[in-house]
């Protein structure tokens, strides 16, 4: 209940934008209603002249002209309003869609971490799209069902006041079973959601994770699983259609009743010659009219079941505590040679935790391989995400050149960077597309060469059509190992990167593999500066310094060989890996 008011509560902060086109759709609106009456008032006396007044068409001409002439009237506003109210609320949800990708980015991967990819997806695809509806036709249809019956209402008390007193008594009967009746359409509703999103982020996982299922034999389960969600899904849209078509009635039901008795006692009255044909016949043509907004707004409930639905995740995104809020930058250009990086007595305690880095100081030099290596959670990737920006430390300073890092446009700065992950990503393409998002201008004799610097070729000659083989999404076709290369021959491409941030590059490699990626890295140094995170201490071997992290501080940093001969913590290291 708790999670559904919240969810209001932002729907009618986020609707105060809609009031000014909202009032013009209304204006609107009454603009038609004033137009019916005229047209039901002129109708009703162009009939009660013909028939009892025993008119001419000469005289019923110019009522005649002026019903026709109401028509287009009627027509344009209707029109119009429906015109501003879309218009309207295209632009609101784009506003949203828009703050809300600025809030993903500003949480940044460190923020989204826990939240699954798809979602994420759902929730800035489907949940906003959810809103359009509820903004472009539930919003103005509550000022029109608030609007347009108090005019019809204005207008038939004089003519019957018995019958303008029946359909002010009965119109609040509409909206209160309207509301009995939702409530259990309004839960259905938050279960269909919760299904869409939970469906999205199991298809999405599985897309990701298809090549491995394949391999362990597990993929047609989790096919079988994401068929008996995708039915669940299907059984909770079909209850909450079968809520809003048991509401429907409910509305239809009750305002046809009130039309009856309207009609009932105007046909007695009329026996009775209690009340003239011209205003009973003006009164029953109002009378449908006076219901059809509140019956259109019932019609309308779902769409403001289903925004209800899509405005929680919606919320708490928006709400969302910035624990690790990426670093602000500024406006200074990045370097466009090798910078030199300086860390200087950084702390870093990421979630509120204990600190991870506590007094760090490195420095990475230009032209040079500096390998990180350190146990697990040393706070090795924790460095990489302040070097990117994506974190802020608490304390102490990231130099470039000298210049703090909180000074540089961190777009630019992160132009100048090559990052390699430890699971890269691959989109549906070819490989040379896939390849080619390092540098879309790169001819393919540079894809031959920088394939046969990380190993890659072998795996041209594998694929039917080398480099114009289709890869699935995520890198269906392709090994790990092949994976990891290709990531690395991105890096490589990239001739503008002039850092490299390397995590575990060489993870997926066989050991003599990976000595010739750390060969190709000091080779590809020239004219960068290059930080490789590993695990794997052979790979630091060819490295021109290593820097040991211990307990959020730097140990050692020195030459490999350098360090193995002094037997400290990375000769210790190395020794143990070499036993295991």
């Amino acid at each position: 209940m708790t999670q559904t008011h919240e969810a209001g509560t932002w729907l009618r902060r986020e609707g105060a934008a809609l009031r000014r086109p909202l009032r013009r759709a209304a204006a609107l609106s009454a603009l038609q209603a004033l137009a019916l009456v005229a047209q039901a008032w002129l109708l009703a006396w162009i009939l009660n002249a013909a028939l009892f007044a025993h008119a001419t068409l000469r005289t019923c001409a110019p009522a005649l002209l002026a019903l026709l002439l109401l028509a287009p009237l009627r027509l344009a506003a209707q029109l119009g309003a429906r015109r501003v109210a879309h218009a309207a609320a295209l632009g609101w949800s784009a506003a949203i869609r828009t703050r809300l990708l600025e809030r993903t980015r500003a949480l940044g991967p460190l923020g989204l971490r826990a939240a699954a990819s798809g979602e994420l997806i759902t929730r800035l695809v489907d949940g906003v799209d959810a809103l359009l509806p509820y903004a472009a036709r539930y919003l103005p249809q509550t000022l029109t069902a608030a609007l347009v019956p108090l005019l019809l209402a204005a207008a038939v008390l004089p003519a019957d006041w018995i019958s303008g007193l029946i359909l002010l008594f009965t119109a609040p009967l509409i909206p209160l079973f309207m509301g009995l009746v939702g409530s259990a359409a309004e839960r259905a509703s938050r279960r269909r959601y919760a299904e869409l999103s939970r469906l999205g982020a199991a298809f999405i996982d599985a897309l990701s994770g298809l090549t491995t299922l394949r391999e362990l034999g597990a993929a047609e389960g989790v096919a079988a699983q994401l068929a008996d969600d995708g039915e669940g899904y299907r059984r909770a849209t079909m209850q909450v259609l079968r809520v809003a078509f048991l509401s429907a009635l409910v509305l239809e039901f009750f305002a046809t009743v009130s039309i009856a008795v309207v009609a009932v006692l105007i046909g007695f009255r009329l026996l009775w010659h209690e009340l003239a044909f011209r205003d009973g016949l003006f009164v029953l043509l109002l009378a449908p009219e006076f219901y059809a907004p509140l019956r259109a707004l019932g019609a309308l409930r779902h769409a403001r079941m289903d925004a209800l639905a899509a405005a929680a995740p919606l919320a708490a995104l928006e709400q969302a505590p910035l624990r690790s809020p990426p670093l602000a930058g500024g406006a200074a250009p990045a370097p466009d040679a090798a910078p030199r990086v300086s860390l200087v007595d950084l702390r870093y305690a990421p979630d509120g935790r204990g600190p991870v880095l506590d007094g760090l100081d490195l420095e990475l030099p230009a032209g040079r391989v500096t390998v990180l290596v350190g146990a697990t959670g040393a706070g090795k990737s924790s460095l990489l995400n302040l070097l990117l920006g994506f974190a802020a430390p608490q304390h102490g300073h990231v130099r470039i050149d000298g210049a703090e890092l909180t000074s540089l446009d961190l777009d630019a700065w992160r132009a100048r960077i090559a990052w390699v992950p430890q699971q890269a990503h691959v989109f549906a393409g070819t490989l040379a597309d896939n390849l080619r998002l390092a540098r879309p201008q790169a001819e393919r004799a540079d894809l031959d060469a920088v394939a046969i610097d990380v190993g890659l070729a072998a795996a041209l000659t594998r694929l039917p059509r080398g480099w114009d083989t289709v890869l699935g999404e995520h890198g269906e076709g392709l090994s790990g190992g092949e994976l990891q290369r290709l990531a690395l021959a991105r890096a490589l491409l990239r001739r503008d990167a002039r850092v490299l941030l390397l995590d575990e590059p060489t993870a997926h490699l066989d050991a003599d593999s990976a000595r010739r990626i750390g060969q190709v890295l000091r080779a590809a140094a020239c004219g960068r500066t290059v930080l490789w995170v590993a695990h794997r201490l052979d790979a630091a071997l060819a490295a021109d310094r290593v820097a040991v992290l211990q307990d959020g501080r730097v140990a050692e940093c020195a030459p490999p060989a350098d360090l193995l001969r002094a037997g400290g913590a990375f000769a210790a290291l190395h020794a143990a890996e070499c036993a295991s």
